[in-house]
């Protein structure tokens, strides 16, 4: 059993100038989508996982793959996040099934030397229906300069037995982040900070 891959998609923006000041660094963004058919679209069916199983190393390796060429290696990647956006003849969940099994987050989380988990959305819409993927730094969830969001849009797709599967990316935080850290916020609340366990 294999995925069904009607189109894949790749978007990348570079920012040079952010807030009416340069970036020191250009601010780059990118992403990989794959539209799939959707294998349950139409129709109510309780057990998920045979496809589940069967798609999600495919998915994972392929889009994991596309980005890493994008990206030049892992090593320039230091946020992530995925998304998937289900057709209307589908439900939520199925877009949720294909993004939330280790059998595919584990491709692109292992690839990049990742320590976060992947942050995510899942949602149902049309043909051009946004896709938005969060991002967060790949080793330290409490890092707000790198506190992003890719949103792009695939004008013929999810067709309405499609799923839209996609992994994000970007190369740095945002150029001029200036609001501090959630570790900030934490201490000066009073949490301590090496007690894992108070926080």
């Amino acid at each position: 059993m294999e995925p069904e891959i009607r189109k894949i998609v790749s978007y990348d923006e570079e920012t040079l100038v952010e807030g009416f000041r340069k970036a020191a660094t250009p601010w780059r963004m990118f992403a990989v989508a794959a539209v799939v058919r959707n294998p349950w679209a139409g129709r109510y069916v309780e057990d998920l996982k045979p496809e589940i199983m069967a798609y999600g190393p495919v998915l994972g390796e392929l889009l994991t793959n596309r980005m890493l060429s994008l990206a030049g290696g892992g090593g320039a990647i230091e946020a992530y996040g995925k998304a998937a956006v289900v057709g209307l003849d589908g439900e939520v969940e199925h877009a949720s099934g294909l993004i939330h099994t280790l059998r595919f987050g584990n491709f692109y989380r292992q690839a990049v030397g990742a320590k976060s988990y992947l942050s995510f959305t899942n949602t149902r819409g049309p043909a051009n229906a946004p896709v938005m993927i969060p991002l967060m730094d790949k080793n330290d969830a409490g890092r707000r300069s790198h506190y992003l969001t890719i949103q792009f849009a695939i004008p013929d797709a999810p067709r309405a037995d499609e799923i839209v599967v996609a992994l994000g990316a970007a190369t740095t935080g945002r150029p001029h982040h200036r609001i501090g850290d959630r570790y900030q916020d934490l201490k000066d609340l009073g949490h301590d900070l090496d007690n894992p366990a108070a926080v």
